[in-house]
């Protein structure tokens, strides 16, 4: 059973195997707000999920470790079942989607683990380890729907009492609900007055539609930058936990998600993955009411892949005024590109790329585009810019 005894024995039996991550104050993040990061991000294997993972694992019989472990996961809970069974000398088998990041599935292979790759999403993952467990014998270790397991993520919370007593609200991601379960359940039993938000992507909203309608429901499809929360149905332990102890369900989209991770690595030099950010995301565009309010975000992974990361970076710049494109339409002569150089200069702006095209059937026969790329310091930056070329007699499309 889910029972507050049962935390705290998951926080001993933890001891020695995930850290006690630290709690950074970031006032700069959310204006009027007082906040604060839980680094799960920098936790054993790179996410919290190794929490549960191993608390399940110390509760298993001796048959049920001889049997080996199989899982499924869009790959942090892979890695903290990996690392868990490694310890405990278990053979451990691993169903992850065919989409997840390269370096999950290799991390997770470091630890020992056998990778079974599945095509699809974290659900077709998961139906592929069931079909496993049945064939071979194995004991199924769920990622987010188990009482162990969600008892294990409930150890943050107790982390979160000592380090913050005089909390009013903390945000935290929710992909199939096992985290903020955990936390919501233990952080009421502790302080009831505490608000608990859970944060989803837009492209992902099972839990918020299922709370919604009062039942489970389950998603046609999930398409977000955040893989580590793309579950298309919570589970049912799950669902009903979110039902009792969660205040609010919010969602962000994928630019304000990567607008997230810049800002978390710029002014903290923290790494997050999508599924991480989106607690700060929520905080930074005003998702929940913050003011005047002391709240920590959950930064749950830091797992990305670095072969997005400089797609994320770009998307991020481009929402936080840091970037921007224009179109100018021009008439080819010489001297029109100096012009639109120095108004730019003029002006503060750094030009990164330009491209320069011939006009298109239905412009004037001598007119041309002129395509570039700025770095600027914000929206206002990119509107005086803009007014700039406008007065100097250019024509923006």
């Amino acid at each position: 059973m889910l029972t507050i005894e049962n935390v705290y024995r998951a926080s001993q039996a933890l001891k020695g195997v995930a850290r006690k991550t630290d709690v950074l104050y970031a006032p700069k993040l959310a204006e009027g707000v007082d906040l604060y990061l839980k680094t799960e991000n920098l936790q054993v294997t790179g996410s919290f999920k190794v929490r549960g993972a191993y608390y399940k694992m110390s509760r298993l019989s001796e048959a049920e470790k001889a049997r080996g472990v199989i899982a499924c996961s869009a790959g942090n809970h892979a890695q903290g079942v990996a690392l868990a069974a490694q310890k405990n000398g278990i053979k451990a088998v691993i169903c992850l989607p065919d989409g997840a990041p390269i370096s999950k599935v290799e991390a997770t292979k470091s630890y020992g683990a056998e990778v079974c790759l599945v095509k699809g999403v974290y659900d077709d993952a998961y139906q592929k380890a069931l079909q496993l467990r049945d064939e071979k014998g194995y004991t199924f270790l769920h990622p987010f729907n188990d009482e162990d397991v969600i008892a294990g993520q409930g150890t943050i919370a107790l982390e979160l009492a000592e380090q913050i007593p005089d909390l009013d609200a903390v945000l935290v991601p929710i992909g199939g609900g096992g985290l903020i379960s955990g936390i919501a359940y233990t952080i009421k039993t502790l302080n009831p007055h505490v608000k608990v938000y859970g944060v989803q992507a837009s492209g992902a909203p099972s839990m918020k539609n299922s709370v919604e309608n009062g039942e489970i429901q389950t998603l046609a499809g999930v398409s977000t930058i955040a893989d580590g929360i793309a579950v298309k149905q919570p589970g049912d332990l799950t669902f009903e936990l979110c039902n009792k102890y969660v205040d609010e369900i919010v969602t962000v989209t994928d630019d304000e998600i990567s607008a997230a991770i810049l800002a978390l690595m710029e002014k903290h030099k923290l790494v997050t993955e999508g599924a991480g950010a989106v607690p700060v995301a929520a905080a930074m565009f005003n998702k929940v009411d913050l003011k005047g309010k002391k709240a920590v975000c959950v930064l749950s992974g830091g797992n990305i892949d670095v072969t997005i990361l400089s797609r994320v970076i770009k998307r991020g710049l481009l929402m936080s005024g840091r970037s921007c494109q224009l179109m100018i339409e021009l008439m080819d002569k010489p001297g029109q590109l100096e012009g639109v150089a120095k108004v730019i200069a003029t002006n503060g702006g750094n030009v990164t790329s330009v491209l320069h095209e011939r006009a298109n059937a239905g412009s004037d026969v001598n007119g041309c585009y002129l395509r570039i790329e700025l770095e600027t310091r914000n929206f206002e930056h990119i509107a005086q810019i803009r007014k700039a070329l406008t007065e100097s007699g250019f024509k923006l499309i």
